[in-house]
């Protein structure tokens, strides 16, 4: 019978000799956002910030809430790769003009 779909046991891992993988915790995911750079806070829950993520620079501009003293990135948010940043950093102006005529 084929044991596709199953996990294996670690019993299986110590037959074959090598050990099961290792999950990355969270304290390491936690490690990175000490790296980040905050540019500026836009509101009381609301950064932009220059961070690296998967060895790419991004822009992120995101929520943040308070858990156990720690200000903690939301979902809620976007990460803009360079290119990304770069276009809308060249449309800034048409932006502007977009939101004055709409005030």
């Amino acid at each position: 019978m084929s044991r596709r779909g199953k996990r294996k046991d670690d019993e299986d891992y110590a037959s074959e000799g090598d050990a099961p993988p290792k999950k990355a915790s969270k304290n390491d995911s936690a490690d990175e956002s000490d790296e980040d750079i905050v540019v500026c806070e836009i509101s009381k829950n609301r950064r932009v910030s220059v961070r690296n993520w998967q060895g790419k620079v991004v822009v992120d501009i995101r929520e943040f809430y308070v858990k156990d003293g720690k200000q903690m990135p939301g979902r809620k948010g976007i990460s803009l790769t360079m290119d990304q940043w770069n276009v809308l950093r060249d449309h800034v102006n048409e932006i502007d003009e977009a939101v004055a005529s709409n005030n």
